[in-house]
């Protein structure tokens, strides 16, 4: 079994979801999470004040999935979450992490 985690952006997990809802996955985990790469943040103005935000706002979706199904869900997830046709920096991540064991509580 494996963990795929993504890093994506909040306006995209709907899509996200959706997509893996429709491709036999409905099993996720949703947590929101602060953070950057090369986007660096970015500056705001508040009552004539700019400010930096140096951490933007992300969701980070997880779900375990079988081996031979690893491929298919990075696809569906790459594909629905990438903004403009290219996808554009901070568009997010995915990682994959060996799962040893899932336990149902």
């Amino acid at each position: 079994m494996i963990l795929v985690q993504a890093i994506i952006q909040p306006i995209r997990l709907s899509t996200v979801r959706t997509a893996l809802q429709d491709a036999g996955y409905p099993e996720t985990m949703v947590s929101d999470a602060l953070g950057y790469g090369r986007q660096r943040g970015q500056t705001a103005t508040f009552r004539g004040n700019e400010y930096r935000i140096d951490l933007l706002r992300k969701v980070i979706l997880e779900l375990v999935v079988d081996d031979d199904q690893v491929d298919e869900v990075i696809s569906i997830i790459q594909s629905s979450s990438k903004t403009g046709t290219q996808g554009e920096i901070g568009d997010g991540k995915i990682f994959t992490l060996p799962v040893a064991e899932a336990i149902t509580i």
